[in-house]
């Protein structure tokens, strides 16, 4: 620690949802960050931890710009300084089925 007491290191708890639950091994976990990190900052390195497909392309990489991110259950920008024991769910766009019209 340093004179003032602070060792200018934060853990924030993550939640994974969707397709980010495999791509970072877990539905959890509990990180630690330099004091003063933003969410955008956040994504960044989570995104830089993501391996690489055989190719050498990141695997999921169009789901990283189009997170939505909550921190202790409010939508959030990435501009947001998280602090020590907030709690951040990361959200991918979510997709799903063909909605038709179905004519009478």
């Amino acid at each position: 620690m340093g004179a003032s007491g602070y060792s200018g290191r934060m853990r924030v708890r993550l939640l994974y949802f969707g397709v980010l639950r495999e791509r970072l091994g877990g539905a959890e976990e509990t990180v630690e960050l330099m004091e003063g990190a933003t969410v955008g900052e956040l994504i960044e390195i989570l995104h830089a931890r993501t391996s690489k497909d055989a190719m050498g392309k990141v695997a999921g990489e169009g789901i990283w710009p189009s997170l939505a991110a909550a921190v202790n259950r409010e939508y959030s920008s990435l501009a947001v300084v998280l602090r020590e024991g907030d709690e951040v769910a990361l959200l991918p766009p979510v997709s799903g089925g063909c909605w038709a019209r179905r004519s009478a």
